[in-house]
């Protein structure tokens, strides 16, 4: 019995449960609603969804309850269960876009302290993005197989390790591998945030929320700008990965200890049965689930495993590929955006301030696109994407067209205006590739998507490079 009085049983028709009927008589059985004597809503189910039977009969020896989740869910709306998650994916996300920024901003102070060309720097740049073309792909597997919180708080303990190891380091060979490793760790955070939000969460709410949890790493791939700008003259580079090592490992602590589990992610998962229940009894006051209900999720249907070769099954064989191009393209752009522009506005004789707050301003932009997408994502998903890819491609010309000759003023603006094109659509995309993918294999697909998509963000910095040369 649900909350609004309503119970789910099942029965047969005479002719399906007869020795005699066939099996497309069987099959034609569908789900329809009736009413009992009762006054109650009875929901007559398909065999798919029914008990034992008898063979003489048809009909059920013994009921067994269904739940569904996603009809629960929209029931109930937003709650403070989900504002909860989403101050959690906001910690993990601003200091996700801070790992992934700090390198640039300590890259000029490298050149300076260990007496290296601007050039070499190039696969320190890169070192990350290679790091977390694997990492999202492993992490997105672990988040499908062992839980989205379990991969997100793994992912946090071993990008925030080593970055607070990078502040020891003395040369780029140990920077090139010590960023390398971290950026398995980075890998893993987006594609298990944007699942964890989306399978939590009521239908006409989902890509919003999946929004305003990744919308953050932009915002916080701003703040190594702001550290630089007020702390490297005082306490040196070094500063910025002791910052963005130690936070991140106390987030996992505490993620540990409170931070909830996705709720279909359980639903699939016969060993969260315990945690379910009880989680769907505080999100619902007065529901009780029946004692061996079963959880079903209506409207996805699983895919029989986490095997990548089901990214290509039930028609996803055209949209997946074109996902990753996207993606790839995209991130080529922004990383090249990222990583080399406050070098390159060192190496044009403006001053380092003046190029970290270029920086952050290309982040403070990249979290107004994403959340001026909220607007338009959950109604025209993809179409909405496109529009602002549109609009991105002259937008970021135009700081090439304005030259370096143009006022602070002037630069700043065209950052933000650049940020807030390039990581919106990247925003959108993430949500819209997620939304793609039934639970089973969405933290999967949400890692491959990144992680092929991590080959353009290794190229924008090698492009770099040829900027750079002196």
């Amino acid at each position: 019995m649900d909350r609004s009085g309503s119970t789910t049983v099942a029965r047969r028709s005479p002719s399906c449960g007869s020795r005699t009927a066939t099996r497309s008589t069987c099959r034609r059985a569908r789900t329809r609603s009736m009413t009992s004597s009762t006054g109650r809503r009875t929901r007559i189910r398909p065999r798919s969804e029914r008990s034992s039977f008898s063979a003489e009969e048809g009909w059920p020896m013994a009921e067994t309850p269904v739940v569904q989740v996603s009809h629960l869910l929209d029931e109930r709306g937003i709650s403070g269960f989900h504002i909860q998650l989403i101050v959690w994916s906001v910690l993990i996300a601003l200091f996700d876009g801070y790992d992934i920024a700090a390198i640039a901003l300590a890259a000029p102070h490298l050149v300076a302290d260990w007496h290296v060309e601007r050039s070499a720097l190039g696969p320190v740049l890169a070192a990350s993005n290679i790091g977390v073309l694997f990492g999202s792909m492993i992490f997105g597997w672990i988040g499908d197989r062992y839980g989205r919180k379990t991969a997100l708080i793994e992912s946090l303990l071993l990008f925030g390790i080593l970055t607070w190891l990078a502040a020891h380091a003395t040369s780029l060979q140990q920077m090139f591998w010590l960023r390398l490793v971290a950026g398995l760790g980075i890998g893993g955070v987006i594609p298990n945030m944007i699942a964890i939000n989306i399978e939590s969460a009521p239908r006409r709410s989902r890509a919003t929320l999946g929004l305003i949890a990744t919308g953050l790493v932009p915002l916080g791939g701003a703040l190594p700008g702001f550290v630089s700008a007020a702390l490297v003259p005082q306490y040196g580079w070094q500063i910025l990965f002791l910052i963005g090592g130690i936070v991140p490992v106390v987030i996992a602590v505490c993620a540990f200890f409170w931070m909830p589990e996705s709720i279909k992610y359980m639903s699939i998962h016969e060993a969260q049965r315990g945690k379910l229940t009880r989680l769907l009894e505080r999100l619902a006051p007065g529901y009780r689930v029946p004692a061996g209900a079963r959880f079903v999720i209506e409207d996805e249907r699983q895919s029989p495993g986490s095997n990548p070769k089901y990214l290509f099954g039930d028609g996803l064989a055209l949209i997946t590929p074109l996902l990753w191009l996207l993606f790839a393209l995209n991130l080529m752009g922004y990383f090249f955006l990222l990583l080399w522009t406050p070098t390159l506005l060192t190496a044009a004789k403006l001053p380092p301030a003046t190029a970290a707050l270029t920086s952050a301003s290309l982040q403070v932009g990249g979290t107004v696109g994403t959340l001026a997408l909220i607007a338009w994502i959950n109604r025209r998903q993809f179409l909405a994407v496109a529009i602002l890819l549109l609009i991105a491609v002259p937008v970021v010309g135009s700081i090439g067209y304005i030259g370096l000759n143009a006022s602070q003023a002037m630069l700043l603006v065209a950052s933000f205006l650049a940020g807030a094109c390039v990581l919106g659509v990247q925003s959108g995309i993430n949500v819209c590739g997620a939304l793609v993918y039934p639970t089973s294999l969405r933290a999967l697909g949400s890692g491959w998507e990144l992680g092929i998509g991590r080959l353009g963000s290794i190229v924008g910095p090698l492009v770099g490079r040829s900027f750079s040369a002196p």
